[in-house]
C-alpha cells in the first residue's frame, strides 16, 4: 500500500470515526486478532489506537484513545489503557494511564493513574491515584489517593487518602486520612485521621483521631482522640455511648455506655440510663446512670455510685445518708 493510502486510512480512522465507524469500524493490520488496529476495531491482541470507542469488544495489549468511550460501550481492556488525554472501557484490568483521567462503567483493576481522576461505576481494586479524586460506585479495595477526595458508594478496604475528605457508603477497614474529614455510613475499623473530624454511622474500632471531634452512631472500641469532643450513640470501650479503649478530648467526652480510661479536661458525661466502667479524669464528671469504678475531678455526680469519687464535691444520689461529701465518696 503506498504511503499516501496509509496516511489517509490512519487520518480517517482517528478524525472521522462517527460516520466511518458505522460502515467500517477501523483498519486492522493483523493475523487473526494479533497485530495493529487503527480506529474502532472491535477485537485486537496487540496495539490499538482510536479517537473514541463505540464498537470495542476486547483488547488484550494496549488500547490508546483520545477520549472516553460512548455511553453504553461494553468493551474490555486487558493490559494498558492509555488516555491521550482520556481513556476508559466498561472494564479495565491491568494499567490505566490518562493525562486527564481513566474511567470504567464497570470495574477498574490494577494500577490506575489519572491526572484529574480515576473512577468506576462499580468497583476499583489495586492502586488508584487521581489528581482531583478517586471514586467508585461500588467498593474500593487497595490503595486509593485523591488530591481532593476519595470515596466509594460501597465498602472501603485498604488505604484511603483524600486531600480534603475520604469516605465510604458502607464499611471502612484499614487506614484512612482526610485533610478535613473521613467517615463511613457503616463501621470504621483500623486507623483513621481527620483534620476536622472522624465519623461513622456504625461502630468505630481501632484508633480514631479528629482535630475537632470523633463520633459514632454505634459504638467506639479502641482509642478515640478529639480536639473538642468524642461522642457515641452506642457503647464506648477503651480510653475515652459504649467505648472500649482510650478516649481523650480537649474539652469533653460523652456517651451512653463507657468503659475504660476517659480523660476530658472540662466535662465527662454519661447520658441518662447509661453505665460507666473504668476511670474518668475530668473537672466535672456527670454520671446520669450507674458508675462502676473511679472518677477524679472538681465535681463528681452519679445517680448510682458503685465505686469511688475523689474530688472537691462528690454526690452519690443512690445513698440514703452522706450522699454529698467533700474529698471522697464511696458506695458499693
Amino acid at each position: 500500500m503506498p504511503a499516501r493510502r496509509w496516511i489517509t486510512a490512519i487520518v480517517a480512522a482517528l478524525v472521522l470515526p462517527s460516520s466511518a465507524a458505522a460502515q467500517e469500524p477501523g483498519v486492522k493490520f493483523a493475523i487473526g486478532d494479533f497485530g495493529l488496529g487503527i480506529g474502532d476495531v472491535p477485537r485486537l491482541d496487540g496495539f490499538r489506537l482510536n479517537f473514541r470507542d463505540r464498537h470495542l469488544e476486547r483488547v488484550r495489549g494496549v488500547n490508546a484513545t483520545l477520549w472516553m468511550p460512548y455511553q453504553g460501550a461494553r468493551g474490555q481492556v486487558y493490559g494498558l489503557a492509555l488516555g491521550l488525554p482520556m481513556t476508559g472501557a466498561y472494564d479495565v484490568e491491568g494499567v490505566g494511564l490518562g493525562l486527564l483521567g481513566v474511567g470504567a462503567e464497570g470495574d477498574l483493576s490494577g494500577i490506575m493513574l489519572g491526572g484529574v481522576g480515576a473512577g468506576a461505576g462499580r468497583n476499583v481494586r489495586g492502586l488508584a491515584l487521581g489528581g482531583v479524586g478517586v471514586g467508585a460506585g461500588g467498593d474500593l479495595t487497595g490503595i486509593m489517593v485523591g488530591g481532593v477526595g476519595a470515596g466509594a458508594g460501597g465498602d472501603v478496604r485498604g488505604v484511603l487518602i483524600g486531600g480534603v475528605g475520604a469516605g465510604g457508603g458502607g464499611d471502612m477497614e484499614g487506614i484512612g486520612l482526610g485533610g478535613v474529614g473521613i467517615g463511613a455510613s457503616g463501621d470504621v475499623t483500623g486507623i483513621v485521621v481527620g483534620g476536622v473530624g472522624v465519623g461513622a454511622g456504625g461502630t468505630v474500632r481501632g484508633l480514631a483521631v479528629g482535630g475537632v471531634g470523633v463520633g459514632a452512631g454505634g459504638g467506639i472500641e479502641g482509642i478515640a482522640l478529639g480536639g473538642v469532643g468524642v461522642g457515641s450513640g452506642g457503647e464506648i470501650r477503651g480510653l475515652a455511648l459504649a467505648i472500649t479503649g482510650v478516649a481523650v478530648a480537649g474539652f469533653g467526652v460523652g456517651g451512653e455506655d463507657l468503659r475504660g480510661l476517659m480523660i476530658a479536661p472540662a466535662y465527662f458525661n454519661v447520658t441518662r440510663g447509661g453505665e460507666f466502667h473504668g476511670v474518668s479524669v475530668s473537672a466535672w464528671n456527670r454520671i446520669q446512670g450507674r458508675q462502676h469504678g473511679l472518677t477524679i475531678g472538681i465535681l463528681n455526680v452519679a445517680d448510682e455510685l458503685h465505686g469511688l469519687q475523689v474530688g472537691l464535691i462528690n454526690i452519690a444520689r443512690n445513698k440514703k445518708s452522706f450522699s454529698v461529701l467533700p474529698l471522697v465518696n464511696y458506695s458499693r
